[in-house]
């Protein structure tokens, strides 16, 4: 074939190429938003989405620019691409002019008002599939409100999905993110990969899903928590959140803002809702009538925030669970908490559910709270099973006067309570408190004080079946390393400054 022939074919292949890339990206500002944080651009982002999706799908492209928008509807095969220097802002409302309403619950009694909608928000999408949010720009949710139960037109979520599947959100900030910076509730595929959330309440809730992978992500969220699993009844059914990795993640309580402008303050503990200092935390639960299962946390950091917290309290099953190379700082609560309760949002004659199968390994804590332990606790009847914990170090820092005038010798059940390790008061021990388990083995573990301590290291209750491997304690003035009752079956070897022991059943005994 001549030169000139070839040429002009690759000229041809070319200009086609570059034509079919246009015909797929669709620019916001053709379609008449300003992106000038003055003009209101919600009609014409949707425009643009509406475009995209009658040609088939492509990408909705943000040029640098803040756009003021109420409600953006996703469509399927539809990717919004947020380029550097672009901002989609939550608007105020104005008269009559706001975000969609709430649409009519299919279940909302066994969940708070903001699980149960997803039409309020500013960027949602239901019974979608294959979507995306790109790109390193910003979802600014200045506009929206953290509180409910709301009236209509008030936005209180970033981002809402609701019984979707491949979903991707990828390397985009959210800021003020209102009550969830997202929510995904039956999505099935999604992966969540290089955010940061600088939030005022909930980061990433992760409810009822499937297959789920959240890697690479900061989220600092000191009104609530980072990144939280749950499986609620929004949907009118129980079902579990399951098959999901997290790593690489970082989640914090530093205050609102602070975290995405640099200067990590820590002035704002005393505004937190519950009064009980900042949340942060990856957390499994409140809301857990489906369950979970088959969940890998992995290379995480926990920095001025209330530690790991697994909670399954309205009848799901907690199961298969294993958790490996975190450091925590500076932490608010427990360290570790593993609560199975009975609290029971559920539909009348919902058994109580099960935690059990859980590996733990590979923790370093420093300068955690001594007032609430570790506290790992079922309710009479109903044990917590299976749960290894290993290559465990944890610094506690010593009470102040008044937690010390309020040590509890003896800790409520709280069966029907909403479960977080302040309810249960003072722990009488500062390094584990463990109660109505079956089978826990604590290997290579080592317990640190950082200051004075009256309290025993470890208080085991109601218990069958615990062995301690290598576990060091420091010991507190006149204070003992051990308190057992009613346990059975205890196995200790090589911990100091206990002796091997072997004994089959124990009904209060103090070393």
């Amino acid at each position: 074939m001549p030169k000139y022939l070839l040429c002009f074919c690759f000229i041809f292949l070319s200009l086609s190429t570059i034509q079919a890339a246009q015909e797929t990206v669709f620019n916001v500002r053709n379609f008449g938003a300003k992106g000038d944080s003055k003009t209101l651009d919600t009609q014409a982002i949707n425009k643009t989405i509406e475009a995209a999706a009658k040609a088939g799908g492509g990408t909705v492209y943000f040029p640098a620019g803040t756009y003021l928008s109420f409600s953006i509807r996703l469509k399927s095969h539809i990717s919004l691409y947020l380029d550097q220097g672009a901002t989609i802002e939550a608007a105020t409302l104005s008269g009559d002019l706001g975000y969609d309403a709430p649409e009519t619950a299919i279940n909302d009694t066994f969940q708070d008002f903001g699980h149960s909608h997803w039409h309020n928000s500013l960027i949602w999408g239901e019974n979608l599939e294959d979507i995306s949010i790109l790109g390193p720009g910003i979802i600014h949710g200045k506009g929206l409100t953290r509180h409910g139960p709301l009236r209509a037109p008030i936005g209180n979520k970033a981002i809402a999905l609701k019984l979707c599947r491949n979903v991707i959100l990828k390397d985009f900030t959210i800021l003020y993110g209102g009550h969830f910076g997202i929510l995904a509730t039956g999505v099935n595929n999604l992966t969540i990969d290089n955010l940061k959330i600088d939030t005022n309440r909930d980061g990433i809730d992760i409810d009822c899903c499937k297959n789920v992978r959240v890697s690479n992500c900061t989220v600092n969220s000191p009104w609530d928590d980072g990144i939280c699993l749950k499986s609620s009844f929004a949907l009118g059914y129980a079902r579990p959140t399951e098959n999901v990795t997290i790593t690489n993640c970082s989640v914090s309580g530093f205050d609102r803002g602070t975290f995405y402008n640099g200067t990590y303050q820590r002035n704002e503990a005393h505004l937190v809702p519950d009064k009980e200092g900042p949340t942060g935390r990856i957390k499994f639960g409140t809301e857990s009538n489906g369950g979970f299962k088959n969940i890998t946390i992995s290379n995480c950091i926990f920095e001025y925030c209330r530690g790991l917290a697994l909670e399954t309290v309205d009848g799901g099953l907690l199961e298969d669970v294993t958790i490996t190379n975190i450091t925590m700082r500076d932490i608010i609560n427990s360290p570790i908490f593993l609560r199975l309760g009975g609290r029971m949002r559920a539909p009348e004659g919902t058994p109580i559910g099960s935690l059990k199968r859980i590996n733990i390994s590979n923790i370093n804590v420093y300068n955690a709270d001594s007032r609430f332990a570790t506290l790992i606790s079922g309710i009479p009847g109903h044990d917590i099973e299976e749960v290894r914990l290993s290559n465990i170090s944890i610094w506690y820092r010593p009470l102040d006067s008044l937690s010390i005038k309020n040590i509890q010798q003896q800790v409520p059940e709280f069966e029907k309570a909403y479960p977080e390790p302040q309810k249960f008061g003072i722990i009488p021990a500062y390094g584990f408190f463990i109660r109505h388990v079956k089978n826990i083995e604590l290997n290579n573990i080592n317990l640190y004080l950082m200051g004075n301590e009256t309290r025993p290291a470890i208080i085991v209750n109601d218990v069958n079946g615990i062995k301690l491997r290598n576990v060091t304690m420091d010991k507190g003035e006149n204070s003992s390393s051990i308190v057992l009752k009613n346990v059975d079956n205890f196995s200790v070897k090589d911990s100091k400054p206990l002796k091997d022991l072997e004994l089959k059943t124990i009904k209060n005994k103090t070393y």
